[in-house]
């Protein structure tokens, strides 16, 4: 009889223990892990929009035809010193991204070493303030570009350099798509150093 018992003390414990499994929570830190996966899945969009943005605008150029060589129109985007300041923030932004992908991969190998991504959430957050400075001063200069000033006497270039603007406008598009991804990514890093 006492056989019986400890039998059945044996096999209400063997169900204890499934119902525990079955209900415990999963392993901590294996959403972090998620989190690194998805932090390098957006740096290399946040590459492609950045190196598209820096393409986009150094290639910018246009000349107008006229009957003469020497009476040219161009509009080039070294002519404007916001849109040179564009192309280097923006290769400086696209660079540090390419080289902080080592560091991503540490995070996905080691998701819950802090110090990677506490080096990654400092420097997101210095280029994502240049890559909005950029891009804000360049769509600024698009705008002026598009609409004119009449209070300045700035002449809306639009209409004669239609392929200028639309290459301009483009990588100010790209600009803050890249912005927009490092915004996400320093939000994401601060989740993950938040909650252990």
């Amino acid at each position: 009889m006492s056989t019986t018992i400890d039998m059945a003390e044996s096999s209400n414990a063997h169900v204890n223990e499934k119902a525990a499994l079955i209900g415990a929570p999963a392993r901590p830190g294996g959403w972090k892990k998620g989190i690194a996966i998805m932090d390098f899945v957006l740096r290399l969009g946040a590459i492609a929009a950045s190196l598209a943005a820096t393409i986009t605008m150094a290639t910018s150029d246009q000349i107008l035809p006229f009957f003469t060589q020497f009476l040219q129109f161009e509009a080039s985007y070294d002519s404007f010193s916001t849109f040179q300041f564009f192309v280097i923030a923006m290769a400086f932004v696209g660079g540090y991204l390419v080289l902080s992908l080592p560091f991503s991969i540490v995070t996905i190998i080691r998701p819950h070493a802090p110090g990677p991504r506490l080096f990654l959430i400092i420097l997101d957050t210095v280029f994502l303030t240049l890559a909005t400075a950029s891009g804000a001063s360049a769509a600024a200069m698009v705008s002026l570009a598009h609409n004119g000033n009449q209070d300045s006497n700035w002449l809306a270039i639009c209409n004669q350099f239609g392929d200028f603007c639309a290459q301009t406008s483009g990588a100010v598009v790209a600009s803050f798509i890249t912005v927009v991804v490092l915004m996400v990514l320093v939000v994401m890093s601060a989740l993950a150093l938040g909650k252990h």
